[in-house]
């Protein structure tokens, strides 16, 4: 409908925030409620459907608590709006005011009109001596309207999703994934399917994830996001998505339908489906920062209505910047804590999400009353964890960030899982030849009780990984020794240059019977370094697949052929592998305990097992390793005997793990009773049927699984 000029809001409510249709003193109409704390008032803009000309700019008569609010008699859902704020534009007291700039509600639930240039969107311009002013310019005609949408209705929705999967921990085999990067080239997935969220959820993808064995599909960010600035100018684009402007707001460019109530039922049904498969679907969400960047970034939304409270700042209005994006997110501040609160309950419970994965995770915890140094029980990781929703579902923590003291690996509280990359880069160099020893390779395999047990936390809140989506697909890390990026438009300065990588003596594509032979033993001792240790694990989605990107270690604005998966010559055989180690860990709870090894020598076991479990630790002549011998960088090859149960009751099995990551053959000295080889990562064979007794001979560059029955064992012999 379109209201006349001098249309009035009334008081209205200062919550929900946001736009709800809803009922006030007798009345159907809309309630305006926005964050603005400094503001000297705030107007709400509403525009018409098909033109989306401004129609009314209505004042938001009360503010309550740094809310400003109104409620707009006879407004339904799908009416268009924007707020302007006034107030002082005095950048150094961090105001950036001015109400010729129409802004994004921060709680919109869906946003109609342009998104592709938006990084341009300034606030102002620069006078002769190279100070901001505030830009007199309007520029409603360039920014994207929010539209009304039933709140109430899309939280039923969503109560009608499939129930989620709730795989334990102990189960849940992790793989991230691209949504549109997923399927953008897979001929098996219906042509107007391919990279949307109905091909994620579609007949040959689900076949794909039943076939691999995973429980849990991480999808990098799907909240709507922008192109920054400086790629823009470049012609390109923000693929992975860590720059997002609708915290509430399913990515529109996934969805086969470009509507936006049809992108949140597909993305619903694509939930659904994975649910009445038994998946879990997981977000890798970004809260560390916004799309507005730093200070001469666009004036979108938070900057123009509560910019001083909304960032961390210094006392001269500027950035603090640990995320290295440009700013951060003041998460100190109440409402920005009722921000991400909301936010994670609205994917939860509208979009029935399983759990999420926190981008730069140490900036969430970064308190202002420690000088914005990390602080692990701070307002925003305490609301998580006590949150009745929120709490239910799993968290996994990017342990870093770019600021002064980041790196906060096994530094989150319980509950919180953790991306691990100390087992990524001790797995790459133990096996690629870099610097290595045993004992730092044994800890990783175990669980890494060095970085995660002193805070009472299990195995499995290690989230292992050899790969993800930032740096070095598998193929490439045993193709490159150098990263290739030139076509990321910085000169090839981007992206990790500590790849700790290895090439087999052919830098690139090779074919060369030699190389190509060494560089899959690399790949198959290394997946089968990641299934086989304790901790949960993550596999990047094309690493099954043989998936290059032509050696870019930062394909972050790449949407095109380098990043897409390449199915037409998928490896089947190297698919059959990654399945066959998926099995073989859900096989046996030796590989997949919730608890950490307490060392029983095989002379003091005592059935039932005591809680815990049991682990022997060998050189390959059979023989215990002595404290000198852990930290011998000469001598790298190891094995070990672990013997649990399943939950506690009694072992039925006993596995031994033999790694030889050395370039030539060697010999394991196995104990007097039979061992039936289950694993052979040189031929990638399973279950062959091959019993050993006295000894076990490993290829260069492999694994060894051998398993025998703890009944008919006799026990390990330990001098």
């Amino acid at each position: 409908m379109r209201l006349p000029h001098n249309a009035q809001c009334q008081h209205g409510q200062p919550w929900p925030l946001g736009a709800t249709a809803m009922q006030w003193q007798g009345q159907d109409g809309v309630n305006f409620a926005v964050h603005a704390p400094h503001a000297e008032g705030v107007q709400c803009c509403l525009f018409d459907e098909e033109s989306h000309e401004q129609s009314a700019c209505l004042a938001l008569p009360k503010c309550t608590d740094g809310v400003w609010h109104g409620f707009v008699p006879n407004l339904k859902t799908g009416q268009l709006y924007g707020f302007r704020a006034s107030g002082p534009y005095a950048p150094t007291a961090g105001h950036r005011f001015n109400d010729r700039k129409l802004l994004v509600d921060p709680y919109a639930r869906e946003l109609v009109g342009p998104l592709k240039d938006l990084a341009h969107a300034v606030d102002y311009q620069l006078d002769e001596s190279g100070q901001r002013q505030p830009d007199q310019a309007d520029n409603a005609s360039r920014i994207p309207k929010a539209r009304v949408v039933d709140v109430e209705k899309e939280l039923q929705l969503g109560a009608s999703i499939a129930p989620r999967p709730n795989i334990a921990l102990s189960d849940m085999v992790l793989f991230e994934a691209h949504v549109k990067g997923l399927t953008r080239l897979n001929p098996r997935v219906e042509a107007q399917l391919q990279g949307t969220y109905a091909g994620l959820a579609s007949v040959p993808m689900l076949t794909h994830f039943k076939q691999l064995g995973i429980t849990s599909v991480c999808l990098l960010p799907v909240q709507l996001h922008i192109t920054e600035k400086h790629l823009l100018d470049l012609g390109l684009v923000n693929y992975w998505g860590y720059n997002t402007l609708g915290f509430f707001i399913p990515e529109p460019s996934y969805a086969s339908s470009d509507c936006g109530e049809s992108t949140r039922t597909e993305f619903r049904a694509m939930v659904d489906t994975m649910h009445r498969n038994g998946f879990e679907v997981l977000l890798d969400v970004v809260f560390n920062h916004t799309a507005e960047s730093d200070a001469n970034g666009p004036t979108l939304c938070w900057r123009g209505l509560n910019n001083a409270v909304a960032y961390a700042q210094d006392g001269s209005g500027n950035y603090l910047n640990p995320t290295g994006c440009g700013n951060a997110v003041n998460v100190a501040e109440p409402r920005m804590v009722q921000l991400v609160m909301d936010s994670l309950r609205w994917w939860v419970q509208a979009f029935g999400v399983d759990g999420f994965r926190f981008d730069l995770a140490t900036t969430l915890g970064r308190d202002p009353a420690l000088n914005y140094q990390f602080n692990r029980f701070g307002a925003l990781l305490t609301a998580i964890s006590q949150d009745p929703v929120l709490s239910t579902v799993k968290r996994i923590a990017e342990p870093w960030d770019v600021g002064s003291g980041g790196y906060q690996l096994g530094g989150f509280p319980a509950g919180w899982q953790e991306w691990n990359d100390q087992f990524r880069d001790t797995v790459r160099a133990y096996w690629l030849g870099h610097a290595c020893t045993r004992g730092q390779f044994a800890r990783r395999l175990t669980g890494s009780s060095d970085i995660f047990q002193n805070h009472g936390r299990s195995p499995l809140a290690s989230v292992n990984l050899i790969t993800s989506h930032d740096g070095f697909t598998l193929a490439d890390l045993t193709t490159y020794n150098q990263r290739h990026n030139l076509d990321n438009g910085e000169n090839n300065r981007d992206g990790h240059s500590h790849n700790l990588s290895a090439n087999a003596g052919v830098e690139g594509h090779s074919e060369d019977p030699q190389v190509k032979h060494q560089r899959a033993l690399w790949q198959r001792a290394m997946l089968a370094t990641l299934f086989l240790a304790q901790g949960t694990p993550q596999l990047l989605a094309g690493d099954e697949l043989g998936n290059s990107q032509g050696g870019n270690n930062n394909a972050y604005c790449q949407d095109n052929s380098v990043t897409w998966l390449n199915w037409a010559p998928s490896d089947a055989a190297m698919i059959n592998f990654v399945a066959g180690l998926i099995a073989l860990r859900k096989k046996y709870p030796a590989l997949r305990h919730p608890s950490w090894f307490i060392g029983l020598q095989p002379h003091e076991r005592r059935l039932p097992l005591p809680k815990g479990c049991d682990i022997a630790w060998l050189k390959p002549d059979g023989r215990p390793l002595h404290d000198e011998e852990w930290q011998d960088p000469a001598e790298r090859a190891l094995a070990c005997v672990i013997e649990v149960g399943e939950d506690g009751f009694r072992a039925t099995h006993r596995v031994m793990l033999a790694f030889n990551p050395a370039d030539t053959p060697l010999r394991f000295a196995l104990s007097d009773s039979s061992w039936r080889v289950v694993l052979n990562s040189a031929t990638a064979a399973f279950d062959c049927g091959e019993i050993l007794l006295d000894q076990c001979a490993a290829s260069r560059s492999s694994v060894m699984v051998l398993v025998q029955d703890v009944e008919a064992a006799m026990p390990v012999a330990i001098e």
